[in-house]
This record gives C-alpha cells, sequence and structure tokens, in this order.
C-alpha cells in the first residue's frame, strides 16, 4: 500500500511530540528531586526522551524536506516555520521543537500535565511508560525502517522507564497513609488523560493499514493488565471509567502546553538562528 507522505508525517511527529513533551516536564525536576539518586535517574530519563525525540524530529525533517514547494507551504501553522520553508531553507529537527506553535504539536494530552508533585509525576510517568513499552515492541517490526530501528534502539531505555515509574507507584501506594493518598488522588486525576492514548485517529488508522504503525487496541489490552496488576502491588483501587479527553493528537491542547512551549522556545524565537 502507497503512504501518504503526510499521514507518515503527521504519525512520526506524534511521536516525536510525545517524546518531546514529557522529557521536557521531567526535566523539570533537575536539582529539585526529593533525594539526590532519583534526581539523577529521572534526568536521565528526560535525557532518554529527548534522545528518541531528537531521531524522530530528524526523521520527520527529512519527510518535509523531501515534500514539494506546494506541499511545504501547507504543512504547518507556525508563521516562524513557514518562513523559513518559504526562503527555500532546509529543514532540521531543531526547527519542528523550537518554531512550531502549539497547534502543530501532536503529542497526547497526558503528556503535557503539570508535574504538581513527585504523585502525579509518577503516575502520569507509570501510564504513559506501560504504554510506550507496549507501542515500541509493536514499532520493532514496523514496515517503516526507520521507525522500527529507532524503536528498537530505545526499547531498553524505556522497559527501564517503565519498571522505574511502576516501581515508584508500588512504594508510594504501599507506603505511609499520607503517601498512599496522594498517590490515589494523582492515579484517579490522571486516568481522565489516558483514553486518547488509544483512540485511532485518521492518521493511525493508515499507519496501521500500512504496516508502520500499530493496533492501539490491542495495545490497549495489554497496557490495561499492566496497569491492573501495578495497582493491586501498590494496593490502590482502579480509577472509576467514564469520560476521557482528547484533542491532543489533533492539535488541540490544554493550556499547559502553552507554558511549556513558551519556556522551551523562548531562546530560539528571541535570538532567530542562534548557536552556541
Amino acid at each position: 500500500m502507497t503512504t501518504d507522505n503526510n499521514l507518515l508525517l503527521d504519525y512520526t511527529l506524534s511521536l516525536a511530540d510525545n517524546a518531546l513533551i514529557i522529557g521536557h516536564r521531567l526535566s523539570e525536576w533537575c536539582g529539585h528531586g526529593p533525594i539526590l539518586e532519583q534526581d539523577i535517574a529521572l534526568t536521565n530519563t528526560s535525557l532518554d526522551h529527548l534522545g528518541q525525540a531528537r531521531s524522530l524530529y530528524q526523521y520527520a525533517a527529512e519527510q518535509v524536506n523531501a515534500l514539494g514547494a506546494d506541499a511545504e507551504q501547507k504543512l504547518f501553522s507556525s508563521e516562524s516555520l513557514q518562513a523559513n520553508i518559504a526562503s527555500g531553507n532546509v529543514i532540521d529537527e531543531d526547527d519542528l521543537a523550537y518554531l512550531r506553535d502549539a497547534w502543530d504539536f501532536k503529542n497526547l494530552l497526558l503528556a503535557e500535565q503539570p508535574n504538581k508533585d513527585w504523585a502525579y509525576t509518577v503516575a502520569r510517568s507509570m501510564y504513559f511508560d506501560i504504554f510506550q513499552y507496549f507501542l515500541f515492541k509493536n514499532l520493532v517490526n514496523s514496515k517503516d525502517v526507520t521507525i522500527a530501528a529507532i524503536a528498537e534502539k530505545s526499547l531498553k531505555e524505556v522497559e527501564y522507564h517503565k519498571r522505574w515509574s511502576s516501581e515508584w507507584v508500588i512504594r508510594l501506594g504501599d507506603g505511609t497513609e499520607e503517601s498512599r493518598h496522594r498517590m490515589q488522588t494523582a492515579i484517579n486525576d490522571l486516568w481522565p488523560y489516558t483514553g486518547e492514548m488509544f483512540k485511532m485517529n485518521r492518521t493511525d488508522v493508515a499507519m496501521l493499514a500500512a504496516g508502520i504503525g500499530a493496533d492501539l487496541e490491542s495495545i490497549k489490552t495489554l497496557w490495561l493488565e499492566e496497569i491492573v496488576a501495578v495497582l493491586e502491588q501498590a494496593t490502590l483501587e482502579m480509577p472509576a471509567q467514564g469520560w476521557m479527553h482528547e484533542g491532543g493528537k489533533e492539535g488541540r491542547h490544554s493550556e499547559h502546553l502553552g507554558y511549556v512551549l513558551a519556556e522551551l522556545q523562548f531562546m530560539q524565537r528571541a535570538y532567530p538562528n542562534h548557536e552556541w
């Protein structure tokens, strides 16, 4: 099956955006972790995500540069990025990370949720890490050799992330009365953001049909089994089923992403094309 290049680009960007945004969120703990060992562990995890993001943005940039001029002019809403494209400049991974506006980002709403406290951070990470683990295990078999290679290279990191966040949920849930209360609150509050991970949009459907993407419904079954097992070990209750947030994969975000991008993109926006 011939794949629509724009859909492949959307898919690549969604993977990259998830890695960048959750990586940035975790980086906010640098120097603020509860103990030095975990401060370093979380900073390293953030760097793992940023490394994934860079590889994926490099691949996305290759796709942008391979498109014709007419197609490139319709890709993004960001005036800064479109001006670069119109000038005939070669687009690179930094342009895609630093010059796109919030509505150009395709990341899950879960990834952009604020840290709040340690319990919220590890709950968000657990939900995302288990999802990313099963997603990348699937993408190792992708017919797109670049996506398959990035997934295979990242899988050991992702497996460690999953183990780390799950162990912290168990540690806090099966800890003191205070830690259990905070952990249960975080698990419940972030639960409504998990449904979007498994919602198959137009891009997901096309990539699955092309043998490039993953079947998110089958991943949901595996994800849910592991979530239930972790929460049982943590003596925590499964959150009540109900309405789920969505829209991030289509570029409709919470106000939190705007603040993330304001910090993340400031230097490049203030000093265009500046290099260290």
